[in-house]
């Protein structure tokens, strides 16, 4: 037995109140503000404060019953143990159907990876792709976390800014004045997170001939939101013949079928991109719950109309939001084609006066909605846009209505 009492502690380096004992990786990550807005919200319902959540992009739904058949079904069949890495072959085989029949796009279940929602399918590929150095542009207003993967995998952001009147959508000449040789990969979502902005099929080809001229260049395409769509036919990039080889497909079963807590997630892409998202899913987190993945399966073989309650319903609701933050003095909206955000610029309100300070930006004016109207929203910081702010529309018309209300009396008591 090993004789401690002869061992000197005090000779053991002691950490000093300067040095971090966290890792500067973990230190150089910002904190998700949708989460964080979504927490302070949860934090005054706690305290019996009628809190009306516009915060977080979660689908008020439940999932749909054949779904969940579906998952009970697995587990009576034990479905139970660890499943492989990339996923069952047999969901991997379903998302190639699926992509065949809504996409256009011919993939075989080797091309599919399978993972813990479409966030893990992004971080795998951001990590397999890009190095230390490497530029990445990113169209802005983006989802809060494509900045952050960024810089956890060390490369460089380059952000594509875009407006209101734009409809939040770059364009050709904007993204062929932002590649450069150091140029490794490019990322946007359609339908847009936070803007609600979804790209046409003439549009993403104008910008499909950009990215011809620049081989080296390769295209995460989020489609998370591609049945949640209003206007217009959904079109992927990858259809484009030329780029189908460079494009990861991004999506999911989220945000369409109301499933955020299953948690499935999957990419399609070049046999070399999916083999190498599941050597870097193996170290991580291995195969998602088998479970999940059974459920998801049976929400890709399901025809897209067996969710068009939900979407019709968040049809409703953005006209309801859309003709509301018009009606507010200082929101400047447009109407986006799909998912279930407003993005309302509001820097007219930027130098207004409350009883407790100025509103000097869109942090402020989410801070000022929160305390005083009890409404939770986002600033377009979290998203690369400082003078907007997003509002979710997943929640019953009753509240938004009353959202609206309380925002527009909290706003016209500024001065």
């Amino acid at each position: 037995m090993a004789d401690f009492t002869r061992f000197n502690f005090l000779a053991l380096p002691l950490i000093s109140k300067h040095m971090s004992i966290l890792s500067n990786r973990i230190e150089q990550l910002s904190e998700s503000e949708t989460i964080a807005m979504s927490q302070r919200s949860r934090n005054l319902k706690a305290q019996g404060i009628d809190v009306i959540n516009l915060s977080l992009g979660e689908p008020d739904f439940n999932t749909p019953d054949f779904i969940k058949k579906a998952a009970k079904a697995a587990i009576d069949n034990n479905v139970s143990h660890y499943p492989p890495v990339p996923g069952f072959a047999e969901l991997r085989e379903a998302i190639a159907l699926k992509l065949k029949r809504d996409n256009n796009l011919t993939y075989n279940a080797n091309q599919i990876v399978v993972s813990t929602g479409a966030k893990q399918s992004l971080m795998n590929t951001v990590l397999c792709l890009v190095n230390e150095g490497d530029e990445v542009v990113i169209a802005a207003p983006y989802w809060v976390s494509y900045r952050e993967m960024v810089k956890y995998a060390g490369g460089e952001v380059v952000e594509i800014s875009t407006e209101v009147e734009s409809g939040f959508k770059i364009t050709p000449a904007q993204l062929d004045a932002a590649i450069t040789p150091k140029t490794k990969l490019f990322m946007f979502s359609s339908p847009s997170n936070p803007t609600g902005g979804g790209y046409s099929k003439d549009e993403l080809i104008a910008l499909g001939e950009v990215f011809k001229k620049y081989p080296h260049v390769f295209i995460i395409s989020d489609e998370i939101y591609e049945h949640i769509r209003y206007e217009g036919e959904h079109f992927s990039l990858a259809e484009v013949d030329e780029l189908y080889d460079r494009v990861i497909t991004v999506n999911g079963v989220s945000k369409a079928f109301a499933m955020t807590g299953w948690r499935i997630g999957y990419i399609a892409a070049s046999e070399t991109i999916a083999k190498a998202c599941t050597k870097m899913q193996g170290q991580f987190t291995s195969g998602a719950s088998g479970i999940s993945q059974m459920a998801a399966k049976a929400a890709m073989e399901a025809n897209p109309s067996e969710i068009k309650y939900m979407v019709d319903a968040f049809k409703k609701r953005r006209e309801i939001m859309v003709n509301g933050m018009k009606s507010i003095p200082g929101f400047v909206c447009n109407n986006p084609e799909g998912a279930f955000y407003v993005f309302p610029r509001v820097a007219e309100l930027f130098g207004k006066k409350h009883a407790d300070g100025v509103i000097t930006n869109a942090s402020d004016l989410s801070m000022y909605l929160l305390d005083k109207a009890h409404v939770a929203t986002v600033p377009g910081s979290a998203f690369g846009a400082d003078d907007y702010i997003r509002l979710s529309y997943a929640a019953s018309e009753e509240d938004l209505n009353k959202a609206i209300e309380r925002i527009k009396t909290a706003v016209e008591n500024l001065s």
